[in-house]
């Protein structure tokens, strides 16, 4: 477990606890007057759930959940049109195993599978390409989600078609970005930020310059981080400093794995496949501007969209989320999953009523594993 243990350390998580309760009384945060830090990463949501950090911390210290889980912010209609294409004759449906049981406003695609849709679980693109490869009589669809992360792998992967001549693979891009969903958030008038821990999967892609408005901008300080119990830590005593110093910076606590202006192979063949959209829907979220990304006219050929006549349309906000169901509001900040009313009741990780709840780095999938269920129920 080299790399991993040493940001396990028991005493080094001590020392850094020490410090941050130092630093939060000469801020003078207190459990009525408390620091908000957004972690927008859903994987930094769950290390602090698994490493019970949010228990360990300062009193004053509160931890923000951001919209950082892109299969929780699938609108339900673009569900409903992955069920769609997936019933065309002749189609094999691909996706990450995430997504498969991710409501629709009907059905998820794990239900439409057990009606007969030719659906398949896959790793990656790549295995959604070998697909198209081995069944050159049929249709491959990869269901092309996430943020920054997983947008690179699929850009090969089309660009891998496009050089093979592969005219029977195509992806349905729901691909979208992490810094115009944070901008929204800060001109929210309601929501109350004091700094954030910056996604650290997203910014080995895009580097830690796209978080620079943060910054200069909104005047709030942001760390990059690491998915340890330390790197987490180190990340909260970071922006704490920050704030006690009257500065507000991106700093990269992350450094051992993120480069400043991110990984440029990735960058260019996302600049090659895709442009903007000029408004994407979040789930519970509402239409942010060029949040989202499609697939360019030079690659029409393995585009989904195009191939099978489904164009984006997405309809209000409050539409798009069940009767009762609280994840616009945990997703932007407002509420914890267990104030959600259908949390551990309505809404279990057996019988999900919103996509918080399904996916693996979910806010309340995380609170629902590591605790939240017997909170709720108390």
């Amino acid at each position: 477990m080299r790399y991993a243990e040493e940001f396990r350390d028991p005493k080094a998580a001590k020392a850094l606890l020490a410090g941050i309760d130092a630093v939060a009384g000469e801020i003078g945060a207190t459990r009525d007057n408390s620091v908000r830090i957004m972690e927008i990463c859903g994987g930094h949501t769950h290390a602090i759930f698994r490493y019970g950090l949010d228990k360990l911390v300062h009193e004053g210290i509160e931890f923000i959940h951001g919209p950082g889980c892109p299969v929780c912010v699938l609108p339900m209609a673009r569900v409903d049109d992955c069920i769609e294409i997936a019933e065309k004759d002749g189609v094999i449906f691909t996706t990450f195993g995430d997504a498969m049981r991710v409501p629709g406003t009907r059905r998820s695609l794990l239900q439409a599978k057990a009606d007969g849709a030719d659906i398949r679980m896959v790793y990656s693109p790549l295995d959604a390409l070998e697909l198209a490869r081995r069944n050159p009589e049929r249709e491959v669809v990869f269901f092309g989600l996430g943020f920054e992360t997983t947008t690179p792998s699929t850009a090969l992967s089309i660009q891998a078609a496009a050089r093979e001549g592969i005219a029977n693979f195509s992806v349905f891009c729901t691909h979208i970005t992490v810094p115009p969903p944070i901008r929204a958030l800060l001109d929210d008038p309601h929501m109350v930020l004091d700094g954030f821990v910056g996604p650290g999967h997203v910014s080995m892609v895009i580097g830690i310059h796209a978080y620079d408005f943060i910054a200069e901008e909104y005047g709030k300080p942001i760390v990059v981080a690491g998915f340890e119990p330390t790197d987490l830590l180190q990340s909260v005593l970071m922006v704490l400093r920050q704030l006690r110093d009257g500065r507000a910076e991106v700093e990269n606590q992350y450094a051992r794995v993120v480069p400043e202006h991110g990984n440029p192979v990735s960058l260019a063949a996302i600049a090659d496949v895709y442009e903007p959209r000029p408004s994407f829907e979040w789930r519970g979220l509402g239409e942010i501007d060029e949040s989202g990304l499609r697939i360019r006219d030079s690659y029409a050929a393995f585009d989904a969209e195009k191939k099978f006549g489904i164009g984006y349309g997405a309809g209000p906000a409050a539409a798009d989320l069940p009767e009762g169901c609280s994840c616009g509001a945990v997703m932007s900040g407002r509420m914890k999953p267990v104030h959600c009313p259908q949390f551990g009741r309505g809404c279990t990780p057996e019988s999900p009523l919103g996509a918080l709840m399904v996916s693996s780095e979910g806010a309340c999938a995380a609170y629902y594993q590591y605790g939240g269920a017997r909170a709720a129920a108390e």
